[in-house]
């Protein structure tokens, strides 16, 4: 993905695929993940590249200990 406006409509398509399909658990994996992409999105208006998983999970979740940086 180049935006995280296309990740947001793949994922919504694969939601519409998983639901015909009847994978419940997908469906859930996804909203999730659409609903964390939104946030992230909420909070970086001015920047539009889609983020890793765990520049997400960071933004998310900042005192996480996979997210804190020292300076030496």
């Amino acid at each position: 993905m180049n935006t995280i406006d296309e990740h947001i409509a793949k994922d919504k398509n694969e939601i519409a695929a998983a639901r015909q399909a009847g994978d419940e658990g997908k469906v859930r994996h996804l909203e999730g993940e659409i609903k964390d992409l939104e946030e992230y999105k909420a909070h970086h208006p001015e920047d539009s590249h889609d983020p890793t998983p765990l520049e997400v999970f960071c933004d998310l979740n900042p005192d996480a200990p996979e997210c804190l940086v020292y300076d030496d």
